[in-house]
Protein backbone atom coordinates (compact mmCIF):
# COMPACT_ATOMS: atom_id res chain seq x y z
CA UNK A 1 0.00 0.00 0.00
CA UNK A 2 2.88 2.24 0.82
CA UNK A 3 4.72 1.65 -2.27
CA UNK A 4 1.14 2.18 -4.57
CA UNK A 5 1.13 5.31 -2.59
CA UNK A 6 4.64 6.40 -3.45
CA UNK A 7 4.54 5.78 -7.38
CA UNK A 8 1.35 7.95 -7.70
CA UNK A 9 2.66 11.05 -5.82
CA UNK A 10 5.94 10.71 -7.72
CA UNK A 11 3.69 10.62 -10.94
CA UNK A 12 1.59 13.34 -9.82
CA UNK A 13 4.18 15.40 -9.03
CA UNK A 14 5.73 14.76 -12.71
CA UNK A 15 2.75 15.68 -14.08
CA UNK A 16 2.63 19.29 -11.91
CA UNK A 17 6.76 20.15 -12.79
CA UNK A 18 5.68 19.07 -16.60
CA UNK A 19 2.45 20.69 -17.40
CA UNK A 20 1.74 23.47 -14.27
CA UNK A 21 4.56 25.80 -15.44
CA UNK A 22 3.42 25.92 -18.88
CA UNK A 23 0.04 27.13 -17.64
CA UNK A 24 1.22 29.98 -15.26
CA UNK A 25 4.28 30.92 -16.85
CA UNK A 26 4.62 34.95 -17.00
CA UNK A 27 4.30 36.34 -20.31
CA UNK A 28 7.65 36.79 -21.85
CA UNK A 29 6.97 40.51 -21.91
CA UNK A 30 5.66 42.73 -18.68
CA UNK A 31 5.20 45.90 -20.41
CA UNK A 32 4.48 46.94 -24.15
CA UNK A 33 4.75 50.63 -25.80
CA UNK A 34 3.28 50.69 -28.86
CA UNK A 35 3.86 54.07 -31.16
CA UNK A 36 2.92 54.96 -34.43
CA UNK A 37 0.47 56.57 -37.18
CA UNK A 38 -3.27 55.92 -38.35
CA UNK A 39 -1.67 52.81 -39.71
CA UNK A 40 -1.24 51.61 -36.05
CA UNK A 41 -3.85 53.51 -34.14
CA UNK A 42 -6.78 52.46 -36.30
CA UNK A 43 -9.70 55.18 -37.13
CA UNK A 44 -13.35 53.95 -37.26
CA UNK A 45 -12.85 50.36 -36.39
CA UNK A 46 -14.56 49.95 -33.86
CA UNK A 47 -14.60 49.96 -30.55
CA UNK A 48 -12.71 53.54 -30.52
CA UNK A 49 -10.83 54.61 -27.51
CA UNK A 50 -11.19 57.93 -25.43
CA UNK A 51 -7.54 58.40 -24.36
CA UNK A 52 -7.98 60.42 -26.31
CA UNK A 53 -10.85 60.67 -29.20
CA UNK A 54 -8.64 62.58 -31.31
CA UNK A 55 -6.01 60.18 -32.46
CA UNK A 56 -8.89 57.72 -33.63
CA UNK A 57 -7.34 54.26 -31.23
CA UNK A 58 -9.63 51.15 -31.95
CA UNK A 59 -9.20 48.34 -29.29
CA UNK A 60 -8.62 46.10 -32.59
CA UNK A 61 -5.50 47.59 -33.69
CA UNK A 62 -2.89 45.36 -34.40
CA UNK A 63 -1.03 46.48 -31.35
CA UNK A 64 -4.03 45.36 -28.85
CA UNK A 65 -4.45 42.18 -30.94
CA UNK A 66 -0.88 41.43 -30.13
CA UNK A 67 -0.63 42.45 -26.09
CA UNK A 68 -3.55 39.96 -25.76
CA UNK A 69 -1.89 37.35 -28.18
CA UNK A 70 1.35 37.85 -25.67
CA UNK A 71 -0.54 38.28 -22.37
CA UNK A 72 1.00 41.58 -21.96
CA UNK A 73 -1.28 43.21 -19.33
CA UNK A 74 0.39 46.22 -19.15
CA UNK A 75 0.00 47.55 -22.07
CA UNK A 76 -0.01 51.32 -23.32
CA UNK A 77 -1.03 52.72 -26.78
CA UNK A 78 -0.43 55.98 -27.55
CA UNK A 79 -0.03 55.79 -31.59
CA UNK A 80 -2.13 58.41 -33.21
CA UNK A 81 -3.75 59.34 -36.28
CA UNK A 82 -2.02 61.58 -38.40
CA UNK A 83 1.60 61.17 -36.75
CA UNK A 84 4.74 61.82 -38.15
CA UNK A 85 8.17 61.04 -36.97
CA UNK A 86 8.43 64.81 -35.27
CA UNK A 87 5.34 63.53 -33.09
CA UNK A 88 7.69 61.20 -31.09
CA UNK A 89 9.78 63.79 -29.71
CA UNK A 90 6.95 66.58 -30.13
CA UNK A 91 3.39 67.24 -29.10
CA UNK A 92 0.80 66.68 -31.80
CA UNK A 93 -0.98 69.30 -31.79
CA UNK A 94 -4.83 69.79 -33.42
CA UNK A 95 -6.85 66.63 -34.90
CA UNK A 96 -5.85 64.10 -34.80
CA UNK A 97 -3.34 64.89 -32.42
CA UNK A 98 -2.71 64.49 -28.44
CA UNK A 99 -1.10 67.10 -25.79
CA UNK A 100 2.07 64.68 -25.20
CA UNK A 101 5.17 63.20 -27.33
CA UNK A 102 4.64 59.32 -28.58
CA UNK A 103 7.70 58.92 -26.74
CA UNK A 104 7.08 60.25 -23.14
CA UNK A 105 5.27 56.77 -22.67
CA UNK A 106 8.62 54.87 -22.54
CA UNK A 107 9.89 53.70 -19.36
CA UNK A 108 13.21 52.42 -18.05
CA UNK A 109 11.05 49.21 -17.84
CA UNK A 110 9.37 49.03 -20.80
CA UNK A 111 10.33 45.69 -22.38
CA UNK A 112 8.59 46.04 -25.98
CA UNK A 113 7.99 48.77 -28.27
CA UNK A 114 6.63 48.47 -31.52
CA UNK A 115 6.48 51.23 -34.10
CA UNK A 116 5.43 52.21 -37.51
CA UNK A 117 5.83 55.61 -38.59
CA UNK A 118 7.24 57.42 -42.08
CA UNK A 119 3.96 57.54 -44.61
CA UNK A 120 2.74 61.27 -42.72
CA UNK A 121 6.22 62.34 -43.40
CA UNK A 122 5.97 61.51 -47.27
CA UNK A 123 2.59 62.78 -47.44
CA UNK A 124 0.11 59.45 -47.33
CA UNK A 125 -2.90 61.48 -47.80
CA UNK A 126 -1.65 64.20 -50.42
CA UNK A 127 -0.37 61.46 -52.62
CA UNK A 128 -3.73 59.34 -52.28
CA UNK A 129 -5.71 63.03 -52.96
CA UNK A 130 -4.00 63.58 -55.60
CA UNK A 131 -3.16 60.52 -57.43
CA UNK A 132 -7.10 59.80 -57.67
CA UNK A 133 -8.40 62.79 -58.71
CA UNK A 134 -5.69 62.92 -61.69
CA UNK A 135 -6.52 59.26 -62.55
CA UNK A 136 -9.95 60.52 -62.72
CA UNK A 137 -9.57 62.12 -65.99
CA UNK A 138 -6.84 59.91 -67.23
CA UNK A 139 -7.60 56.15 -66.26
CA UNK A 140 -5.19 54.73 -68.58
CA UNK A 141 -2.43 56.49 -68.04
CA UNK A 142 0.36 57.66 -65.27
CA UNK A 143 -0.51 60.61 -64.42
CA UNK A 144 0.44 60.33 -60.82
CA UNK A 145 4.42 59.59 -62.13
CA UNK A 146 4.27 62.10 -64.62
CA UNK A 147 3.88 64.29 -61.81
CA UNK A 148 5.72 63.18 -59.23
CA UNK A 149 8.87 61.22 -61.11
CA UNK A 150 11.63 60.74 -58.39
CA UNK A 151 10.16 63.12 -55.92
CA UNK A 152 8.54 60.53 -53.93
CA UNK A 153 11.66 58.17 -53.63
CA UNK A 154 13.36 61.56 -52.75
CA UNK A 155 10.95 62.11 -50.08
CA UNK A 156 11.73 58.14 -48.36
CA UNK A 157 14.93 58.85 -48.61
CA UNK A 158 15.02 61.80 -46.72
CA UNK A 159 12.59 60.02 -44.03
CA UNK A 160 15.40 57.38 -43.67
CA UNK A 161 17.25 59.54 -40.88
CA UNK A 162 14.35 60.72 -39.42
CA UNK A 163 12.89 56.97 -38.53
CA UNK A 164 16.84 56.40 -37.10
CA UNK A 165 16.49 59.51 -34.92
CA UNK A 166 12.95 57.62 -33.47
CA UNK A 167 14.64 54.48 -33.06
CA UNK A 168 17.76 56.19 -31.22
CA UNK A 169 15.13 57.94 -29.02
CA UNK A 170 12.98 54.52 -28.10
CA UNK A 171 16.93 53.27 -27.56
CA UNK A 172 17.89 55.96 -24.80
CA UNK A 173 14.49 55.81 -23.04
CA UNK A 174 14.09 51.79 -22.79
CA UNK A 175 17.20 50.41 -23.48
CA UNK A 176 16.57 46.64 -22.65
CA UNK A 177 13.50 47.12 -25.02
CA UNK A 178 12.54 44.89 -27.71
CA UNK A 179 11.79 47.14 -30.72
CA UNK A 180 10.32 46.17 -33.84
CA UNK A 181 9.23 47.94 -36.40
CA UNK A 182 6.16 47.39 -38.32
CA UNK A 183 5.80 47.89 -42.16
CA UNK A 184 2.62 49.42 -44.00
CA UNK A 185 0.12 46.58 -45.04
CA UNK A 186 -0.09 46.55 -49.58
CA UNK A 187 -2.38 49.20 -50.41
CA UNK A 188 -2.26 48.64 -54.19
CA UNK A 189 -2.41 45.76 -56.13
CA UNK A 190 1.30 44.73 -58.38
CA UNK A 191 -0.69 46.33 -61.39
CA UNK A 192 -4.59 47.32 -62.61
CA UNK A 193 -5.31 48.45 -60.35
CA UNK A 194 -9.88 48.92 -59.87
CA UNK A 195 -10.59 52.15 -61.80
CA UNK A 196 -12.95 53.82 -60.86
CA UNK A 197 -13.81 51.97 -57.32
CA UNK A 198 -10.00 53.09 -56.41
CA UNK A 199 -9.48 56.02 -59.36
CA UNK A 200 -5.82 55.45 -59.41
CA UNK A 201 -4.24 55.41 -63.31
CA UNK A 202 -3.61 52.14 -64.44
CA UNK A 203 0.00 53.04 -65.26
CA UNK A 204 0.03 54.84 -61.83
CA UNK A 205 -1.10 51.35 -59.71
CA UNK A 206 2.74 50.05 -60.71
CA UNK A 207 4.49 53.13 -59.58
CA UNK A 208 2.66 53.83 -56.61
CA UNK A 209 3.27 50.36 -55.71
CA UNK A 210 6.76 50.04 -55.81
CA UNK A 211 7.35 53.52 -53.98
CA UNK A 212 5.60 51.18 -51.45
CA UNK A 213 8.07 48.59 -51.13
CA UNK A 214 10.69 51.47 -50.95
CA UNK A 215 8.77 53.25 -48.25
CA UNK A 216 8.96 49.28 -46.39
CA UNK A 217 12.56 48.44 -47.89
CA UNK A 218 13.86 52.10 -46.21
CA UNK A 219 11.62 51.24 -42.70
CA UNK A 220 13.50 47.38 -42.65
CA UNK A 221 16.94 49.57 -43.13
CA UNK A 222 16.66 51.37 -40.54
CA UNK A 223 15.58 48.29 -38.19
CA UNK A 224 18.71 46.80 -39.38
CA UNK A 225 20.76 49.26 -38.80
CA UNK A 226 19.54 49.98 -35.33
CA UNK A 227 19.55 46.71 -34.27
CA UNK A 228 15.95 46.62 -34.16
CA UNK A 229 13.14 43.66 -35.46
CA UNK A 230 11.61 44.42 -38.29
CA UNK A 231 7.99 42.82 -39.44
CA UNK A 232 6.76 43.77 -42.92
CA UNK A 233 3.36 43.17 -43.09
CA UNK A 234 3.36 44.17 -46.96
CA UNK A 235 4.58 40.42 -47.68
CA UNK A 236 1.45 38.53 -46.38
CA UNK A 237 -1.20 41.03 -47.82
CA UNK A 238 -1.16 40.07 -51.66
CA UNK A 239 -4.73 40.14 -52.51
CA UNK A 240 -5.72 41.82 -49.52
CA UNK A 241 -5.45 45.18 -51.07
CA UNK A 242 -8.12 48.17 -51.50
CA UNK A 243 -9.15 46.42 -54.65
CA UNK A 244 -9.89 42.80 -53.11
CA UNK A 245 -13.22 41.87 -52.78
CA UNK A 246 -15.35 43.04 -49.28
CA UNK A 247 -14.50 40.13 -47.80
CA UNK A 248 -10.83 39.48 -48.31
CA UNK A 249 -9.59 43.13 -48.17
CA UNK A 250 -7.28 44.33 -45.68
CA UNK A 251 -7.04 47.88 -46.58
CA UNK A 252 -10.09 49.49 -47.03
CA UNK A 253 -10.76 51.64 -50.19
CA UNK A 254 -12.09 55.21 -50.88
CA UNK A 255 -15.44 54.19 -49.96
CA UNK A 256 -14.76 51.79 -47.26
CA UNK A 257 -17.11 48.39 -47.08
CA UNK A 258 -16.49 47.52 -43.55
CA UNK A 259 -15.93 50.32 -40.84
CA UNK A 260 -12.60 52.00 -40.83
CA UNK A 261 -10.98 54.88 -42.53
CA UNK A 262 -10.45 55.32 -46.26
CA UNK A 263 -7.27 53.83 -47.36
CA UNK A 264 -6.46 52.12 -44.04
CA UNK A 265 -6.50 48.79 -42.05
CA UNK A 266 -9.68 46.94 -40.93
CA UNK A 267 -10.11 45.27 -38.42
CA UNK A 268 -9.10 41.97 -40.46
CA UNK A 269 -5.95 43.26 -41.48
CA UNK A 270 -5.22 44.87 -38.02
CA UNK A 271 -5.92 41.24 -37.06
CA UNK A 272 -3.38 39.85 -39.53
CA UNK A 273 -0.78 41.84 -38.70
CA UNK A 274 -0.92 41.39 -34.97
CA UNK A 275 -0.57 37.59 -35.79
CA UNK A 276 2.54 38.22 -38.41
CA UNK A 277 4.35 40.40 -34.94
CA UNK A 278 3.64 38.00 -32.52
CA UNK A 279 4.50 35.11 -34.62
CA UNK A 280 7.94 36.88 -35.30
CA UNK A 281 8.18 37.75 -31.49
CA UNK A 282 8.14 33.71 -30.55
CA UNK A 283 10.19 32.39 -33.45
CA UNK A 284 7.31 30.80 -35.52
CA UNK A 285 6.76 33.56 -38.06
CA UNK A 286 8.79 35.09 -40.86
CA UNK A 287 9.73 38.95 -40.61
CA UNK A 288 12.06 40.70 -43.45
CA UNK A 289 11.71 43.32 -45.96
Amino acid sequence: MTRRVTVVSLLTALIAAFLVPSATAAPKYRNYVSLGDSFVSGPFIPLQRLDPLSCFKSTQNYPSVLARKLGIANFTDISCGGAQTKDMAGVQSGIPGQSVPQLSALKADTDLVTVSIGGNDIGFSEIITTCSSRGLVDPHGAPCKALYGDELAQRINATGPKVAEVLKGIKQRSPKAKIVVVGYLRILPPSQGCWPLVPIASGDVPYLDNMQKLLNGMLGAQAQAAGAAFVNPYDISLGRDVCAAPWDKWVEGLIPTRLAFPVHPNASGMAAVGKQVAAALSGTGFAGV
